[in-house]
């Protein structure tokens, strides 16, 4: 075992060159290596995604591409990449391409967020919670961690405004692995490196997002047999409500459309769409009041995906109200269930209570990445009570789908994105 242990506290041989070049048609982009002074030792990333695989971070320097007459980000404007000692409050050691693949993620789904004060938590390159707020940056992070309390431990957190006292209580009651934020206000750093272990990283870019947000990246994506895949990096077209289209199709040979959303829901689907920006496809996410209530990630197929992403919201909402009453989680109160009956009363109340709640999901909405192929993934939905629902649109059943919100009981709302969200 504490070989298995070590192997994580190791710093794997790091062979790869200072700097690197891309011709790219006429332009060359030049790249260099990145490396840190952590705890004495000039290193660079401890290692890749897992222990045994040598990894380096790059950032560019010299040169932008341009896709379609159009500049991608280039030299300057940097955020992960171009992290320096001095923004690593507290670093541990060295950070893994993990650890910063997270929060770039982050990044990319707070671009779309920048209205309000918004938090995300990252476990596994996808968000397990996040929200947006009007009453700050701490009630954001509240509901973020409640969204998912389960799977937020040992997450990344990720937010586009300066952590202040009540989010760095928040933060120092639960394990996190990294923190990410534009700055951090008097007094919040003694609160937060108590957690010795956590990586607290001060990006002041974070709270610019807005103009992020308008300039288009280079995705370059790597194939196992060396070969390359380049394209333009995924950019949102629904920056505003006024974004969306109707759903409107043709069915039996007439033209329906489903009802428009209210104010309250559109809002809800605009925060869920930027969400699922950074959300590995197929998925779908349920929110309501700013946050997400369930995030189904990287499924086969979108029935089977709505399926267990309503089962996860449920299995969480029933964590959620045990955890708060007695400090352990579902897990825990189920086993103590079979022979203490506090812990089996506890355990029953929590299902009514999920069950009259449908697991949070009555009234929130509903974002899919891709179009509906068939109504089934729609129709689980409505069953729970889902208000409305956002997605791409272009099904040949488009008809259909748009029949079974309409023909619920009172009929639910649907928008069109008129764009599909995949991340691979």
């Amino acid at each position: 075992m504490s070989k298995v242990q070590e192997m994580y506290k190791t710093i794997a041989a790091d062979d790869f060159p200072d700097t690197i070049a891309l011709e790219f048609g006429d332009s060359r982009i030049s790249y260099r290596r990145r490396s840190w002074n952590i705890g004495g030792e000039q290193r660079g990333l401890r290692y890749g995604e897992n222990p045994d695989q040598p990894a380096a971070l790059y950032e560019a320097v010299e040169g932008y591409p341009s896709i379609d007459g159009v500049r991608c980000k280039g030299p300057g404007q940097g955020l992960v990449s171009s992290l320096k000692e001095e923004q690593m409050l507290q670093a541990g050691k060295h950070p893994g391409k993990t650890n910063l693949t997270d929060v770039d993620n982050g990044i990319n789904i707070l671009q779309y967020l920048h209205a309000r004060p918004a938090a995300l938590i990252i476990k596994h390159n996808n968000p397990c919670g996040a929200a947006w707020s009007g009453a700050g940056i701490a009630d954001a992070l509240s509901k973020a961690y409640w969204s998912d309390r389960i799977a937020a431990f040992g997450g990344t957190v990720v937010v586009n405004r300066p952590l202040n006292l009540a989010a760095a209580d928040l933060i120092s009651s639960s394990y996190y692995e990294v923190v990410a934020a534009p700055d951090f206000e008097q007094g919040v750093l003694a609160i937060i490196k108590k957690r010795k272990n956590l990586r607290i990283l001060r990006i002041p870019g974070l709270a610019g997002l807005e103009q992020f947000s308008s300039i288009p990246f280079l995705d370059i994506k790597s194939l196992c047999d060396g070969g390359l895949v380049l394209q333009r990096g995924f950019s949102d077209r629904i920056r505003s409500v006024q974004d969306f289209l109707p759903a409107r199709a043709e069915k039996d040979g007439k033209v329906i459309e489903a009802r428009t959303p209210t104010p309250a829901e559109t809002e809800d689907l605009l925060f869920a769409w930027a969400v699922e920006s950074g959300v590995s496809s197929n998925s779908v996410i349920f929110a309501k009041d700013g946050a997400t209530v369930g995030i189904g990630t990287g499924e086969q197929d979108r029935v089977g995906c709505v399926e267990l992403t309503i089962h996860k919201a449920c299995t969480k909402y029933k964590d959620m109200l045990v955890f708060r009453e007695c400090g352990k989680s579902l897990y825990e109160v189920r086993k103590d269930a079979a022979v203490n009956d506090r812990s089996a009363a506890l355990l029953a109340d929590a299902e009514a209570a999920a069950a009259a709640a449908r697991g949070g999901l009555k009234a929130s909405v509903l974002v899919s990445d891709g179009f509906f192929p068939f109504r089934d993934g729609v129709d689980l939905a409505l069953e729970q009570g889902v208000t409305a629902i956002a997605q791409p649109g272009g099904s040949l059943r488009d008809g259909e789908v748009i029949a079974a919100v309409n023909e619920a009981s009172p009929p639910v709302a649907m928008v069109f994105t008129g764009q599909r969200s995949f991340r691979h």
